[in-house]
């Protein structure tokens, strides 16, 4: 209330003086004599004190609107910020640059990049309207009527310190008798603001890049395991013995089982780009693993596959149902006596695909668990194709084995970018 008060009083006793002097130069040109009416003289005095003391007012309670309080440093017509922005000295240039050309009603802009200087001009309007300032108001009677930006940039180690003056072009005596009814407050404010606002979408793009480098390296890591995991060395191994060993006693038995191979290494080429498989080559491939397996295990192993073919065009990471398919064989059917069943299930729940891969094998043991390495990398492949919307859930089958069940998007849904 009393920076106000003072504030009121120093623009009313400025404008006082300056009247009484015009009195004084007046009467001095007429003798020192003036024989006419002093009315006059006291209606203008307090015509000019009105319209003063309307204009203080009007100056404090815009002020107070924009910068939510009244003191000195709100109510000069002049204000100074000093911004440190965490940026190399260019790069804060740059943003500080583009932060006042965007600023309304700016002009003649100066930009000098080698001294990290930039000079405007900003046009100044009735904040309460479109046009200028009334030549009725004793306020825009000295002066020029526009106001100025000077920035500069002090460069220091990987950051710059910014240095923003916003003022009126005119000199600092006016500042007794003018106001500017806080349009350089505004400014200030305004490019304050949109450096603020620049460097947060900086810092924001900045960790977007990272997370994307991050999953980047992660399906890099993620591709090298498949690479590894596309052909198991003891499967081809025993593959190919086997063989060896059915062309001497079982020729053609020995023919399929290498007919089925071919298929099976066909869908386990590496692929040169990330596109992803489907259901029905995913199939084709487990099929043929599957084959492999029953000329070598014989009647141990029985195989059912029931997959709608509608479902067959399903997108698929490469290799993630064999990986289902090794571990139902590996830990639920080789250890029990007798063997078992494996049944490949495909079919529509709700939104989603749901292919599950079923076994009545040993079921959850200590002995048969093993290191749970190939069910996380299939969560993990999951995570970074579809994120959130593809799923992979483990149960115990009924009335023994287990069943893993992955819910992936249909074919018309497409893969989340």
């Amino acid at each position: 209330m009393i920076t106000s008060i003072v504030f009121v009083l120093r623009l009313a006793v400025a404008w006082f003086l300056a009247f009484m002097l015009g009195v004084i130069v007046f009467t001095g040109i007429n003798d020192g004599h003036y024989y006419g009416p002093v009315w006059p003289f006291v209606v203008a005095a307090l015509a000019m004190v009105v319209m003063v003391i309307t204009g203080a007012f009007s100056h404090l309670r815009r002020v107070r609107l924009i910068a939510g309080r009244i003191d000195a440093s709100t109510l000069s017509n002049r204000q100074r910020r000093q911004i440190e922005v965490p940026l190399e000295a260019g790069e804060a240039f740059d943003l500080l640059d583009a932060a006042i050309r965007e600023l309304p009603r700016t002009e003649d802009i100066e930009s000098a990049r080698d001294s990290l200087q930039v000079r405007a001009k900003v046009r100044r309007l009735d904040p309460y309207g479109h046009q200028r300032p009334s030549r009725r108001n004793p306020f825009e009677w000295f002066g020029r009527k526009d106001n100025q930006i000077l920035a500069t940039v002090l460069p220091g180690e990987s950051t710059g310190s910014v240095t923003l003056i916003c003022e009126p072009c005119s000199g600092a005596w006016s500042d007794w008798f003018r106001v500017d009814d806080g349009t350089n407050l505004e400014n200030a404010e305004a490019i304050t603001r949109a450096i603020t606002r620049r460097i947060a979408e900086r810092r924001r793009s900045e960790q977007a890049a990272a997370v994307q480098t991050a999953t980047e390296k992660e399906l890099t890591v993620a591709r090298l395991s498949l690479l590894h995991a596309q052909v198991e060395p003891h499967f081809l191994y025993n593959t190919l013995a086997s063989a060896q060993y059915l062309t001497r006693t079982d020729p053609l038995r020995a023919d399929e089982m290498l007919g089925h191979l071919i298929v099976y290494l066909r869908h386990s080429l590496p692929r040169t780009d990330e596109a992803l498989s489907t259901l029905g080559d995913e199939l084709d491939r487990s099929r043929a693993y599957l084959e492999i397996l029953r000329i070598r295990m014989g009647e141990r192993l029985q195989v059912q596959v029931d997959v709608a073919r509608e479902l067959l065009s399903t997108p698929l990471p490469p290799m993630m149902l064999q990986t289902l398919v090794e571990n139902a064989v590996k830990h639920g059917l080789e250890p029990k006596p007798g063997g078992g069943t494996i049944w490949l299930l495909g079919r529509m729940q709700g939104n989603s695909v749901a292919i599950t891969v079923a076994d009545d094998g040993r079921g959850f043991s200590d002995a048969s668990s093993g290191t749970g390495i190939g069910l996380k990398n299939v969560r993990e492949r999951l995570r970074l194709v579809y994120g959130t919307a593809a799923s992979l859930s483990i149960v115990a089958n009924f009335p023994n084995g287990v069943a893993a069940t992955l819910n992936v998007p249909p074919a018309t849904a497409g893969v989340p970018s």
